[in-house]
């Protein structure tokens, strides 16, 4: 399975390779071309001799990590964030480290030894450290280079009631989206572009839209999930098994309404459920994408992930596969000259 093969792949920003490679195999003989770029985004072509509207579908490859900058005398790796990473989820998580996948263990200092003054303070990232079982610097260096990097140590699996946990829910949902998308037969030139480094600042997707330069984009990603007890209905950003979120107004972005109103309206037509995204914080490729050259119009199509940038995420399954009906759908009403700028 797609999905499972990707979330479980190691890929924080800058590091994509294992991801991107999965890609490549999954579509090599699916599209007509393709490439990669030197910041190392993935372009997959498809139809690029037909005449009608060019189609962008975004997904960002890499996921939220850690880096290894320090290793101490008695063996503990000191660790900086790549990525947006809340310290108070870290502690006694385990993590994969470095090409060799080497397990280690977050630890901090233990509940028994700090004083009730500390007890009253989410631990700091200074305060963290990982645990390989090296007894000493030589020991632990031996193993893990300064630079290496580490992602969570978690496996995907289906739950509960049409539901998944894994790591890199953000955004390798929106990677298997797009990759499904373009196994399928389009009448207009559609390129498939897996982006790196969204998560340090939407940079890939900054250099693919303007090598591309599409009439239309779709950003195709995870988006935070707050529907748990306690969540008063205003301050829920999305639920889980109510479908796709668009997007209104985000971190980066105010959305173009003519492109909000026709991918509500293909929802409708097409019987899809969808949301809106209801919460202002945060962003997505298509916060870059749509500030390219001359700009770009198109939006973003979210799939709900609760606890979003954490070690275990939870999506709805009925919600990717919604997802990748509206994303489907909104292709086929472009190439049948339904979109209007």
């Amino acid at each position: 399975m797609l999905l499972k093969q990707l979330t479980e792949a190691m890929g924080p920003s800058g590091f994509e390779d294992e991801v991107r490679n999965l890609l490549r195999e999954q579509l090599s003989d699916k599209v007509d071309h393709m490439y990669t770029d030197v910041l190392g985004n993935l372009f997959a072509e498809k139809h690029s001799d037909k005449t009608g509207p060019r189609v962008m579908l975004d997904a960002h490859m890499d996921e939220v990590g850690m880096m290894i900058v320090h290793a101490e005398d008695n063996g503990l790796l000191r660790f900086r964030p790549l990525g947006g990473i809340d310290p108070r989820v870290l502690v006694s998580k385990p993590v994969r480290i470095g090409s060799e996948k080497r397990y280690g263990v977050i630890g901090s200092k233990p509940i028994h030894l700090q004083t009730m003054e500390e007890r009253k303070k989410p631990l700091r990232m200074d305060q963290l450290y990982i645990d390989i079982g090296a007894q000493s610097k030589d020991e632990a260096l031996a193993h893990i280079q300064l630079g290496d990097v580490a992602v969570f140590a978690t496996e995907y699996a289906e739950i509960g009631e049409r539901a998944a946990k894994a790591k890199s829910f953000d955004d390798r949902v929106g990677c298997s989206i797009v990759a499904e998308a373009m196994e399928r037969q389009w009448q207009i030139p559609v390129t498939g572009v897996f982006t790196v480094q969204e998560e340090i600042g939407l940079r890939g997707a900054t250099a693919a839209a303007y090598r591309i330069n599409p009439d239309i984009a779709i950003a195709v990603e995870g988006t935070v999930c707050f529907d748990v007890v306690d969540a008063p209905s205003h301050g829920q950003s999305t639920v889980l098994g109510k479908g796709p979120a668009l997007t209104v107004q985000d971190g980066q972005t105010l959305a173009d309404a003519r492109f909000l109103e026709f991918l509500i309206a293909t929802a409708e037509k097409h019987n899809i459920p969808w949301q809106l995204r209801r919460v202002k914080g945060g962003s997505n490729d298509f916060g870059a994408i749509h500030k390219v050259r001359e700009g770009i119009v198109g939006g973003a199509i979210s799939v709900p992930v609760r606890y979003i940038h954490a070690p275990a995420q939870i999506i709805s399954l009925d919600d990717y596969q919604a997802s990748l009906q509206l994303v489907c759908a909104a292709i086929t009403e472009i190439q049948e000259g339904r979109w209007n700028a």
